[in-house]
């Protein structure tokens, strides 16, 4: 029994022993980190952080602000940063979308496909290259569905899609098609313009409607867009595309460093010409060689498994070149 006790005794002092060891590397830890944080901290604050002091820094990775750019402009028409509002108001937008990884590395990969497809429309309809942005602020280049059921990289509602031209119904809807969707924008840009006089105010005026903005702009006496009071949405709006902007005039900058050969690479396809309908498209996509999904991907604007062709109607759908893409085999084959 006596044994048994002094067992125990000894169990105790060395789990005591232990305990007092981890808590002296503990403390060890703890204040020499203490110590080295005041100089790092004020580094971030002071100056870049060099190799040295980044080390020295107790986590995996520093947090930032962006820097703003000394001058900004949008279309050309300057961006007052020397107003505290307006240069804390980017500021908001440049650390959302700086810090928001996933979202803006996957815009800077979509863009090297998509940018190419959109300048040129921006350019025949006489736009500025800045609107490019606008389509990421809208739907980060992908054919997307807001609550408010506008569709599409321009997140076009249906009415405005139809308004400017393009086919909206149950087996077609070209809000999807990335080629027709950009020139209805085009088309509602050039006319609020015209309007409004300015590019940002064209820009605004996309995300809370040319009548709304009219309102604003009587109600407010103001057609300066910094100078207004508006929706919480609408206030970040030109925020969030000048952001996105200097974000990709020099993502190095701000932490983004993508290898060229990883970005997404354009469509390559031919196209052909369909005057009569199509009753089943898995079968006429088979019958060219591809699968139902491949047609999907290069034609989202076929919204059914049918094609339908009214009278005199012609569509152009798009079939990718045997060079630009692996067609998965079927089992068997």
């Amino acid at each position: 029994m006596e044994e048994k006790k002094q067992t125990t005794s000894k169990t105790i002092l060395v789990s005591l022993l232990i305990s007092i060891l981890v808590s002296g590397i503990a403390l060890g830890i703890y204040y020499y980190y203490d110590a080295k944080t005041p100089e790092v901290i004020y580094k971030i604050y002071d100056t870049q952080i060099d190799k040295e002091h980044k080390n020295d820094f107790p986590f995996q990775y520093i947090i930032e602000t962006p820097k703003l750019p000394k001058k900004l402009d949008f279309c050309g028409e300057e961006v007052p940063l020397y107003n505290f509002d307006v240069s804390e108001r980017i500021e908001r937008e440049l650390i959302s979308n700086t810090y928001w990884h996933s979202s803006t590395l996957l815009a800077l990969k979509r863009a090297n496909r998509w940018f190419p497809v959109i300048v040129p429309i921006l350019k025949k309809y006489g736009i500025p290259e800045d609107f490019k942005y606008l389509a990421i602020v809208e739907s980060n280049l992908e054919n997307v569905v807001s609550p408010a059921q506008a569709v599409g990289f321009w997140q076009l509602l249906k009415k405005t899609a139809r308004h400017y031209g393009l086919e909206v119904d149950k087996s077609v809807d070209e809000r999807y098609d990335p080629w027709k969707s950009t020139e209805a924008a085009c088309k509602y840009l050039r006319k609020a313009k015209k309007k409004f006089g300015t590019w940002t105010l064209a820009a605004v005026s996309y995300n809370v409607g040319m009548r709304n903005l009219s309102d604003q702009i009587k109600r407010q006496r103001t057609k300066v867009y910094y100078n207004m009071n508006l929706n919480d949405e609408t206030a970040r709006y030109l925020y969030r595309l000048l952001a996105i902007k200097s974000i990709f005039q020099n993502p190095a900058q701000y932490g983004f460093l993508v290898e060229k050969s990883l970005l997404y690479k354009p469509l390559e396809f031919t196209t052909e010409k369909v005057k009569r309908s199509i009753k089943d498209l898995a079968k006429w996509a088979k019958l060219r060689g591809i699968n139902y999904r491949t047609l999907k991907i290069y034609n989202p604007w076929l919204r059914d498994n049918y094609l339908k062709v009214r009278k005199r109607k012609v569509y152009y759908i798009k079939l990718p070149t045997t060079e630009s893409i692996d067609i998965i085999p079927e089992p068997g084959k």
